[in-house]
């Protein structure tokens, strides 16, 4: 009896050790990253590199004037500096104004001028991100119309269709952010398209900033979407005409951490990609003070 108690008690305290060990090898449940941008007087290893110097291993990143022979750097420079993209950014040509009332007649692939050219630009990222090894694209659709019965959906449902479908040919996925449209018009897009490899980017606070909800109800909604996120903080707006006011992370009306705790519900494996709408050394100030913040709600609600 006492050999049998013996035997049970080194393999449960063998089993315990080892559960231990593969805790401690388990990488976090909520990567953190930031958004950059590639401009004309940059190169995607300067961009990667300050990426990796500000303790980030992932990051969303955007190119001007995205060609397909930038997916050799690209590739090259997130290898060389151990840093993972998780999305291309590519919203295409022509003007876009971030308000109410220019915003749907320039935002996406509702305005029918720059439809055609943006979603050529769209396929094109796909490419790029197929050649370089990154797994999805990101955009905004734009103000995508409320009332399914509008023709204008349609529109907006086939132009994604086209650029979802020449996503999946190379494995990649196509994600919307949060904003312009309600939860449950972005839910109604995902579903009448159909494709099988659209995902959510849910920018944090976006759908405040132009007064759509919040980050914590829409994820009943399409939380099951979500394969990305902007980590944004904002304030509802108050004037009509102009979105919200983005805000240092902490400092507005988004709560991270019931967010967190939503993406634990559904058990979120994925990036939480801090995005500052300012330039700077106060950017990065911020960008920083968020990753202490963030890391230190993650490490919370997962403990």
């Amino acid at each position: 009896m006492q050999t049998l108690d013996r035997r049970n008690f080194l393999q449960t305290a063998a089993l315990g050790a080892a559960a231990l060990s593969r805790a401690a090898a388990a990488p976090p449940p909520i990567r953190l990253g930031i958004v950059v941008w590639v401009g004309p007087s940059e190169t995607p290893d300067s961009v990667v590199a300050r990426v990796k110097k500000l303790g980030f291993p992932t990051c969303q990143i955007g190119l001007n004037a995205l060609k397909r022979s930038d997916a050799k750097p690209l590739k090259e420079a997130l290898s060389r500096h151990g840093v993972e993209a998780t999305a291309i950014l590519e919203l295409g040509p022509g003007p876009m104004v971030w308000d109410f009332y220019q915003g749907p007649l320039t935002i996406g692939v509702v305005p029918k001028a720059t439809r055609r050219a943006r979603i050529d630009a769209m396929k094109l990222a796909a490419d790029v991100a197929a050649d370089a090894g990154i797994p999805a694209i990101h955009t905004h659709c734009g103000f995508v119309p409320e009332n399914p019965n509008d023709p204008l959906f349609a529109e907006v449902v086939e132009a994604i269709r086209e650029v979802a479908v020449h996503c999946k040919r190379s494995g990649r996925m196509m994600l919307f952010e949060t904003g312009q449209e309600s939860p449950i018009t972005l839910l109604r897009l995902i579903q009448a398209v159909n494709t099988g490899n659209l995902g959510v980017n849910l920018d944090t606070a976006n759908l405040i900033l132009y007064g759509k909800g919040n980050p914590v109800d829409a994820m009943d909604v399409i939380g099951t979407y979500v394969r990305g996120l902007h980590a944004k903080d904002g304030r509802f707006p108050t004037n009509p005409r102009r979105l919200g006011e983005e805000v240092p992370i902490g400092k507005g009306k988004v709560d991270f951490r019931a967010v967190i705790r939503r993406l634990k519900d559904v058990r979120f494996q994925g990036a939480m990609t801090i995005e500052r709408e300012i330039e700077g050394d106060q950017q990065t100030k911020d960008i920083l003070e968020s990753k202490r913040y963030l890391e230190k709600l993650i490490a919370e609600v997962y403990a």
